[in-house]
């Protein structure tokens, strides 16, 4: 049988995977925690408001994926309509291999 304290400690660590934490980010985030206790409702308070800014984050970027995947991605394909718009002549083929604008290269 485990102490109450190292099942919510990993209930804590299981959350935040799910979250897509690292288990090193997960660690850092418990060192904050005075003693390395297992998060109170304080604690809680604080780390959920990190918790909910990383979600919203990974909302964002998740979109922002989405909305690119139904055009140009700029990987020098050129068999797509809108690439002669955003990558006329595979310009975007500059800046390295790859799916640039997913890499976050803009259309020049």
């Amino acid at each position: 049988m485990f102490p109450r304290s190292v099942i919510r400690r990993v209930s804590f660590i299981l959350i935040a995977q799910k979250l897509g934490y690292a288990l090193d980010d997960i660690r850092q985030l418990l060192n904050t925690l005075p003693d390395k206790r297992t998060p109170n409702k304080e604690d809680w308070a604080k780390l959920s408001e990190i918790f909910n800014a990383h979600i919203a984050r990974r909302i964002s970027e998740l979109t922002a994926l989405q909305s690119s995947l139904e055009g140009c991605i700029g990987c020098g394909c050129l068999s797509l309509d809108k690439c002669n718009l955003y990558n006329k002549n595979d310009n975007i083929a500059e800046n390295g291999a790859g799916a640039r604008f997913l890499l976050g290269d803009s259309p020049k």
